[in-house]
């Protein structure tokens, strides 16, 4: 093949390929990114990509442009005293979680320095790509991914019109099937002209409606999660512990415990007031419901506990350790444990409902507003691992299986699928969202928030040195953001390349 009137090398794609391979991806997947990139070299050097208005970028990915939503843009863009005021108020935003980035990112790699984990992500997952990423679906997240790139690259475009740049394109970045990206494409002349501070708002204004947007989702995503409620009152225990009562009793994991001697048992709080009637070696009838059979349905069986010391298990931790026993009995006065409590011997009780109740509790009202304010804040981040910890589900199935609609209007529409897969998708939202924000606020181009720290350089110089000639200002501003860039770079590095090196 030719390309520009040279032979075409295929030796770098090839060790690329390689490369990814020897990272650990699949042997599949690298076929897959081979027969892409050689399928679009051969549509590109036919002809094929030119007709069709696509072009190859960065060797496997497709840019596809499109001029569809022009008309829809001068409308939603035609006051423009708004959206200035949208902008500015997006720079600022954008600054404040941008801290939030640099700390969470120096935090990781000190941790990581002093302590290199012994396992760590294989290199398909560090992309987040859905579908080949191990803890990251399709359907839901790729449907999600979409919507966060259109509204983030749709703002971009909007603050190019409020200030009057013209938008030559729109378009999606494909590396096969699946978008990696999107842009909008204003005039570049324009752009270069503009002053840094409108620069400033438009690259602010994609991160800051990814951002905005997780917590308005967030928020449905509260009010879906009121209207799942648990289909059996009770409580349940991922964890039995060995040798204890429980286990001694054939108490399994995630069998619903609903009465004790015949005391209903509604939730965790109940579940802790009969136990506080009960004693070390007393007898208790405790009714279980079973796992779910093939047709999902559950058998009640009573089990005959002869229950356990929870004082002296605690101790027993301590392994005979005469300091470890005196701290931990200082400990267990001041959680109220004393000897002779009743132990069942299980770990990780919860209700039913517990999946969805860390998100129902948003719109709940049974908190103060400070404390609602900073629990909405903080539930994105929380949602980042969650993925990671139960293998691509927004919940484990054990308890995902325990829910149902409740009676709810919507609920009673859309029933307990429905409601799950509501669930799931606001779920993605609010993860795609969050992750596409906070990404871009890395302080690093060609991240928006590179581009943010490198024009509000140049103006802060400018301020502090009105006398500096512009092109020395130019200059200083481009070392320092081409500097911290760097420094970034190498604190991102950090968490990925050391505990591969250890290992």
């Amino acid at each position: 093949m030719q390309e520009g009137g040279q032979s075409r090398s295929y030796l770098i794609p090839l060790l690329l390929l390689y490369l990814l391979y020897s990272l650990g991806m699949p042997l599949w997947g690298v076929a897959v990114a081979g027969l892409w990139y050689f399928g679009l070299l051969y549509l590109e050097d036919n002809g094929s990509l030119d007709k069709l208005g696509v072009s190859r970028v960065l060797g496997i990915v497709l840019m596809i442009r499109t001029r569809h939503g022009q008309d829809v843009l001068e409308k939603i863009s035609r006051n423009r005293r708004f959206w200035r005021g949208f902008g500015e108020m997006s720079i600022w935003l954008c600054l404040f979680v941008m801290l939030g980035v640099v700390a969470l990112l120096v935090l990781t790699a000190i941790s990581t320095a002093m302590a290199p984990p012994e396992e760590y992500l294989p290199a398909s997952d560090l992309l987040l790509i859905p579908g080949v990423n191990s803890f990251v679906p399709f359907w839901w997240p790729v449907i999600a991914l979409v919507f966060a790139l259109v509204i983030h690259e749709y703002s971009h475009g909007i603050q190019a019109r409020a200030h009057g740049m013209r938008v030559s394109s729109f378009g999606l970045l494909l590396a096969g099937p699946v978008p990696i990206g999107a842009f909008a494409e204003p005039q570049m002349h324009e752009m270069i002209r503009a002053p840094r501070r409108e620069r400033m708002r438009l690259y602010a204004a994609g991160p800051s409606i990814n951002i905005i947007a997780t917590y308005v989702i967030l928020i449905l995503l509260s009010a879906t999660a009121t209207g799942l409620v648990a289909g059996n009152p009770g409580v349940h225990a991922s964890g039995i512990i060995a040798d204890e009562a429980a286990e001694e009793a054939g108490l399994l994991p995630y069998e619903i415990i609903t009465h004790i001697d015949g005391n209903e048992v509604l939730g965790y709080e109940t579940f802790s007031n009969e136990m506080a009637e009960l004693s070390v070696g007393d007898q208790a009838t405790f009714t279980v419901l079973s796992h779910p059979d093939h047709e999902g349905e559950r058998v009640e069986r009573d089990l005959i506990v002869t229950l356990g010391n929870r004082y002296q298990y605690h101790l027993g931790q301590c392994d005979g350790d005469a300091v470890c026993i005196e701290d931990m009995e200082v400990l267990l006065a001041d959680l109220g444990i004393e000897p002779g409590d009743a132990f069942l011997g299980v770990s990780g009780l919860r209700s039913g409902s517990s999946s969805v109740d860390y998100y129902s509790n948003i719109m709940s009202g049974e908190f103060s507003l400070e404390q609602t304010i900073l629990a909405t804040s903080l539930t994105p981040l929380a949602m980042i691992g969650v993925p990671i910890q139960f293998d691509g589900q927004t919940m484990l199935l054990e308890e995902r299986g325990m829910l149902e609609a409740g009676d709810g209007a919507i609920a009673s529409v859309l029933g307990t699928d429905g409601m799950l897969m509501l669930f799931d998708f606001l779920f993605w939202l609010v993860w795609i969202n969050f992750l596409l924000g906070f990404a871009n606020l890395i302080p690093m181009v060609p991240f928006d928030g590179g581009h943010i720290v490198r024009d509000g350089t140049h103006s802060v110089l400018a301020r502090l040195n009105r006398n500096m000639h512009p092109m020395r200002v130019e200059s200083l501003a481009d070392r320092i953001s081409s500097m911290s860039s760097i420094l970034v770079l190498i604190i991102v590095a950090v968490p990925i390349i050391l505990p591969r090196l250890m290992g």
